[in-house]
């Protein structure tokens, strides 16, 4: 007898190839039907045996389409319907959005076959892309995932291309994203007074090849921004680079043309290898000790034995790199500070004067973004994000809603992310940046704007972090005032405790989990600068233990942007007579009398890493975020645990005194013990103390997060001491830094602020 059953997939099902899969497999199973796309995912309609359809049903969902992510289905028999054939059926969208978004893929090795072939109609069209890859939030103006809601929709297909895109046996079945050189997308090269130039003997990328050869900078439009590109190798050029994007020290990326390149050059794991070849393409930050090529390490990153380093990810890149025989810069495309730039007439206007030459195309980009950065610690390879951004925004998955609340969380004001609960879902927004800078805040201001339009809801709860001189927590009071909304206050490293039990699932469990959480900086709930906090949680309380004891805050900002102050604040009598001579006279009389007279305190671990740099005269001034604590890892090679020694005695009382620490820094600087000896000395105490608050309080279960967690070193460290006897989180789909601060406020408000404990996030309107 034959009946009719109903198919709904959720999760990432849009703009992956999952229709024309759907189409094939139920071709190949001969049942008719239809499927179509709609607000929640995918829907299917199949007529049929019920056995054959429950076989294709298993099949679907074990052997999916390669780049989708199924995180609900079910089946359910409905009225019958006779149908003559199965058909792909045009998306309608009868309802709000609350579905999985859909990221942007590398390109896939077909579509990269098909760009090098001469024979093909595709040779060396950039925008070659198929179902399996390409770009899609990038693109995305609106859901569900259809041509028309995309910015290519403004290329209409040609013939030929409209023939593939309804040829079921063509890998561009109703690929939304298709387009070739006859009717897709131009590229345009210029020099930086906007004049086209005249390639002459070469084709575009061998002529952009031979520039970057020739020393020159060109900024090249890809699918999510413009990258700033220069040859690797060539010292004067990436200096030249440098002045011209106001970055003097930050470590750029590089493009290497092939893995074959990069593994004659660099020495790489496996477990890298595979994030590098990932649908996501992200950078990935990998050590330079037995580097054989001849990039100008010191120059694309000065101090540093590591490299962030990427492969082609776009028909562009890739185009590019069959013509490169060389790794080349590929730097966000921006003033040091400032977003990616997407926008030809933006680029123009503020990178001429960085760029000798131009390549622009005439495809817009609805939502730029930069790489995502990510490493794997060389010991145990533990994952770790930097940056979560092309490839991984703006889906979170593994998300339950708690309640049916429309929910803002607008995060931190370094590495700021919003998140966006307007349905079953959370949609977190990729890596927006530092919100002193204006164009920062203006992108992060349209990034809400645009997820409120695109799922038509507005918050019903805003939340925001702790800090009053944060602008996301001003813009949040704003939309609190413009909503007539209640604004919500959540201490920032409590969000960072929230973020970690939130990804690892730890809010049900039944034991007593030990929070670590040390970041740099972050207002505290008796008004003191927090940094270092040891946090336990249970049964959705979070409370205070302990954390570093205070020392002197003073000088405002400058303190996070020049190391020897925070030296200055945590030296003993001994230690200043050393350092004077980094400061002028005036400044000492200065700081010694402000910090006779200062009240405000901090508990920063990220000032104590900070120290510890000036004091081995590293890094006394910041060039930007967290350079000297970067600088601090690299000048380890390798440790051994037998060879390390801890620098503060067993906690007692909740003691741990950062002074304390960097005098026995000193005295074994001073005593000649090497540099990377004393850092390798100085994280094994700091892995010590953990483990030592761990065993005090019976807690077997530790969960970390914070900036100073993106140190890989630590993290082995702390993982070897920790052997079997503890149980180790940490960040997984988020950076520990800042990024996270907006789920971990989600996630706060959802586990912890609801329990009727209102001191712990302090309404501020309503």
């Amino acid at each position: 007898m034959l009946k009719t059953y109903q198919i709904i997939i959720k999760g990432q099902v849009q703009g992956v190839g999952f229709r024309p899969f759907v189409y094939n497999l139920a071709h190949a199973f001969k049942i008719n039907g239809s499927v179509s796309n709609n607000e929640e995912g995918v829907v299917i309609i199949l007529s049929g045996n019920e056995n054959n359809i429950y076989t294709f049903y298993q099949k679907l969902i074990k052997s999916p389409p390669p780049v989708s992510k199924i995180t609900h289905h079910q089946i359910d028999q409905i009225e019958f319907t006779l149908f003559k054939d199965f058909s792909i059926i045009p998306s309608t969208k009868g309802d709000k959005l609350n579905l999985t978004l859909t990221p942007d893929f590398a390109i896939c090795k077909d579509c990269e076959s098909e760009i090098k072939d001469p024979k093909n109609r595709r040779f060396q069209y950039p925008f070659t892309t198929c179902v399996n890859c390409g770009p899609r939030w990038s693109l995305t103006n609106t859901f569900p995932f259809e041509r028309a809601n995309t910015a290519i929709n403004s290329f209409p297909m040609c013939k030929t291309c409209l023939e593939e895109y309804t040829d079921p046996t063509n890998h561009r079945f109703h690929s939304q994203t298709n387009t070739c050189a006859a009717c897709g997308i131009q590229l345009r090269l210029t020099d930086n007074n906007q004049q086209n130039l005249d390639l002459g003997k070469y084709s575009l990328f061998e002529k952009i090849s031979k520039l970057l050869s020739e020393g020159k900078i060109i900024a090249i439009k890809n699918t999510s921004g413009y990258l700033l590109c220069c040859d690797a190798r060539n010292e004067k050029t990436i200096q030249k680079l440098r002045e011209r994007k106001k970055r003097p020290h930050k470590p750029f990326a590089v493009l290497y043309p092939s893995l074959e390149l990069l593994q004659k050059e660099v020495l790489i794991s496996t477990e890298e290898i595979k994030a590098l070849t990932s649908t996501e393409r992200p950078i990935v930050i990998v050590s330079t000790s037995k580097y054989k090529g001849g990039i100008n390490l010191e120059g694309v990153a000065p101090q540093l034995k590591q490299l962030g380093v990427m492969l082609p990810y776009t028909g562009i890149l890739q185009l590019l790199a069959n013509k490169l025989t060389f790794p080349i810069v590929a730097t966000s495309g921006n003033i040091h500070g400032s977003p990616i730039i997407s926008d030809e007439k933006l680029a123009v206007e503020l990178l001429s004067t960085v760029a000798d030459y131009f390549l622009h195309h005439n495809l817009e980009i609805s939502n730029p973004q930069d790489d995502s950065v990510l490493k794997i610690s060389s010991k145990f390879e533990t994952k770790v994000l930097f940056r979560r951004s092309r490839g991984y925004a703006p889906n979170y998955f593994d998300f339950k809603q708690h309640n049916s609340q429309k929910i803002l969380a607008t995060g931190s004001h370094l590495k700021s992310s919003i998140a966006f609960v307007p349905n079953e879902q959370v949609y977190i927004s990729q890596y927006l940046g530092n919100l002193d800078h204006f164009d920062v805040v203006e992108r992060y201001t349209n990034t809400i704007s645009y997820f409120m339009e695109l799922f038509e809801e507005q918050p019903e709860i805003i939340l925001t972090d702790s800090h009053p001189q944060y602008q996301s927590n001003v813009l949040a009071k704003e939309l609190g005032v413009q909503f007539n909304k209640p604004v919500i206050e959540i201490q920032h490293h409590k969000a960072h405790f929230a973020s970690v039990l939130g990804e690892n699932n730890l809010f049900n469990s039944n034991d007593k989990i030990l929070g670590v959480i040390w970041d740099g900086t972050g207002f505290g709930d008796d008004k003191n600068i927090w940094g270092s906090e040891f946090f336990t949680f249970e049964k959705g309380a979070m409370n205070r233990l302990i954390h570093l004891s205070y020392f002197n805050w003073f000088a405002g900002d400058k303190m996070a942007k020049e190391p020897r102050l925070s030296l200055l604040s945590l030296s003993n009598d001994e230690i200043k007579e050393s350092i004077k001579n980094k400061f002028s006279e005036e400044e000492w009389a200065i700081y010694q009398s402000v910090i006779k007279n200062n009240t405000l305190k901090t508990s920063s671990m990220g000032r104590l890493f900070d120290a510890l740099a000036s004091l081995l005269n590293l890094v006394d001034y910041n060039t930007y975020e967290g350079e000297a604590a970067i600088v601090l890892e690299n000048q380890v090679k390798d440790y051994q645990l037998k060879n390390c020694k801890n620098y503060h005695p067993i906690v007692e009382n909740g003691l741990i005194l950062p002074q304390l620490i960097i005098q026995k820094c000193y005295e074994d600087f001073m005593s000649g013990v090497s540099i990377p000896q004393i850092i390798s000395n100085f994280l094994f105490t700091l892995s010590s103390i953990i483990l030592e608050v761990a065993n005090q309080q019976n807690i077997k279960h530790i969960a970390l997060s914070g900036g100073v967690f993106q140190n890989t070193t630590l993290i082995d460290m702390l993982t070897e001491l920790a052997k079997d006897d503890f149980y180790l989180y940490f960040n997984n789909q988020l950076p520990p830094n800042d990024e996270n601060i907006s789920f971990g406020q989600l996630m706060y408000y959802y586990h912890c602020e609801n329990l009727g404990n209102r001191k712990k996030g302090k309404v501020i309107r309503k």
